[in-house]
């Protein structure tokens, strides 16, 4: 039940708070007083795009923020409870909605930040709004159904049929998907096989390709290697001289630098020398020419190179080229796995949602007469007395069950039934469309109803009656009724009017007096009399009444 709306900043309104109240409360008030202010700030509230025509003019956002007592919306409480939205007392909600002037918007609910998609999600929960033009959606068959669904209580189990047709249909095309990627790659598959089978029997360890490669070149060249390591050994065994100028220089005894530094120079050069030629015995001991082995090597090196050509990749990233083939052969081996599961899985998910929808569907069909019973019966006192209503039944499948629906209406016996459009006028469209709202309404879980000037094209007695059926709705559903019909607002246990003054709208809540003021006002336009007051106070009056 909506509890309280707070308005500030938002189109006309500065400042506003109301306090609604359970039962029958009508909203009247002159055309262009603002009375759509009230739902546009509701749209916003639960998820309706927000842009900055919502400010009022000079304001630098817009803040609305509504109240809803929760107590009879159980699931709803365990699912705020259960995204930690929950509030101190779970069976009180607080959404707000604030618009920026630059355009940007946040949500909140009990003053946690929240998406608009999650509003709108709690919005179905919480409100149902019908406009003057509702008869041209229940046009829709999808919406058709939804009404019956809403009447008969059956939420839960169009959930269970959405959900179940939802993964039954992911799978398909899931199946689909991998059988075309399984087709596709057969050959690439066979490819990766072969190419990976030479790869590992080749079993290139990583740096090996670097290591044969210098081998290679050592063993290729190993005579000239020796040769050139023959001739710099003799070379370096002929320093005699050096040694005797070394042994020359040490006879001279002066300390002057330079001879001291001379004599140094040579020791160490005559020192390094000997460093040198004993590295090259050590390295002419490692150089050895051996035929087999260098054969051996180029074999290896010729493989190798022969793979990194096919693959066209360098020879010392070849061993990576194995890890990269086998991780695309395992993926495609994934999805051969996730093929097979899912084709496993398929029939199940085909039986669980047929077994689901035929529930539903049951469910539906048993629900339809007493419906179309109802409808016709509101019908009846909203006015058309021949009428009478229908639902039909097309055998479909889809995510909304095994069915589609489509509403019958008769509005003379010696006519066969149509549609909405076909068979009725404009004012029966609009009463009829009211008939069927109401016996959806009688039977829906949400605790709210709105219309939005629904009861528009009806008058007299059988506004008075549109008055009457929506007090005894509000009984056990908040019905909020917008109207311009006197005879609907006398019926309201509550009155709220709208007023506009200098850009500035404004509601206020009516005691007796005001309320007669006001439904005077909805009889006679501006030359309000004695004769008007006295007939609403009249109507005021026989709505206390029981109707003769």
């Amino acid at each position: 039940m909506l509890k309280q709306l707070t308005l500030k900043n938002f189109v006309l309104v500065e400042s506003l708070d109301i306090d609604f109240r359970s039962g029958f409360t009508t909203i009247t008030g002159e055309s262009g007083a603002g009375k759509s202010i009230l739902l546009s700030a509701l749209g916003l509230l639960l998820g309706e795009r927000a842009n900055t025509e919502a400010i009022r003019p000079g304001a630098a956002k817009a803040d609305v923020s509504a109240e809803f007592d929760l107590s009879n919306l159980p699931v709803l409480q365990m699912q705020l409870a259960s995204d930690a939205l929950d509030g101190d007392e779970p069976t009180q909600c607080l959404i707000r909605r604030v618009v920026s002037n630059q355009g940007r918007s946040r949500a909140f609910v009990n003053g946690i930040p929240v998406t608009t998609q999650y509003l709108r999600k709690m919005g179905q929960q919480l409100v149902e709004v019908h406009g003057q033009n509702e008869h041209q959606s229940l046009n829709n068959r999808t919406n058709q159904l939804n009404l019956l669904d809403d009447f008969a209580a059956l939420t839960n189990k169009v959930e269970k049929v959405r959900s179940g047709w939802s993964h039954w249909q992911r799978a398909v095309q899931e199946i689909a998907a991998l059988e075309a990627i399984h087709n596709s790659t057969a050959d690439r598959k066979d490819l990766l096989t072969y190419q990976l089978d030479e790869l590992q029997t080749l079993a290139l360890a990583a740096g090996e390709f670097d290591r044969i490669e210098k081998e290679h070149k050592r063993l290729a060249n190993a005579q000239t290697t020796l040769e050139s390591l023959f001739s710099a050994s003799q070379a370096l065994e002929d320093v005699d001289p050096l040694r005797h100028a070394s042994s020359a220089l040490t006879t001279i005894r002066d300390d002057h630098d330079a001879i001291t530094s001379a004599r140094a120079n040579l020791t160490d050069a005559l020192s390094l020398i000997d460093d040198a030629a004993h590295d090259l015995r050590r390295y002419q001991e490692q150089v050895v020419i051996d035929p087999e082995a260098l054969r051996s090597m180029e074999e290896r090196l010729n493989a190798i190179l022969d793979l990194a050509r096919k693959h066209k990749v360098a020879g010392n990233t070849l061993h990576l080229q194995t890890e990269r083939l086998e991780e695309e052969l395992n993926g495609l081996e994934a999805d051969d796995s996730r093929l097979l599961s899912l084709t496993a899985k398929l029939t199940g998910l085909e039986v669980t949602y047929r077994k689901a929808a035929k529930s539903l569907s049951s469910a539906r069909r048993k629900a339809g007469p007493k419906f179309s019973t109802m409808v016709g019966h509101y019908m009846q006192l909203l006015g058309i007395s021949d009428g009478a209503f229908a639902i039909e039944f097309e055998d479909a499948e889809w995510e909304l069950g095994m069915e589609r629906v489509s509403y019958m209406i008769t509005t003379n016996p010696n006519f066969p039934a149509g549609n909405l459009t076909q068979i009725a006028s404009g004012g029966e469209q609009t009463r009829i469309a009211l008939a069927i709202q109401i016996v959806a309404a009688e039977h829906s879980a949400l605790p709210c109803l709105i219309l939005d000037e629904a009861d528009v094209g009806v008058g007299g007695t059988t506004a008075d009656t549109v008055g009457r059926i929506l007090r005894n709705l509000g009984e056990h559903t908040q019905v909020i009724c917008i109207t311009h019909a006197p005879q609907v607002a006398a019926l309201g246990n509550n009155h709220f009017r709208v007023t506009k003054q200098d850009e500035h709208t404004d509601i206020e809540n009516l005691d007796d007096a005001r309320r007669i003021d006001e439904l005077a006002r909805m009889l006679a336009g501006a030359g309000i009399t004695d004769q008007t007051r006295d007939y609403a106070a009249s109507l005021l009056q026989a709505s206390t009444e029981e109707p003769h």
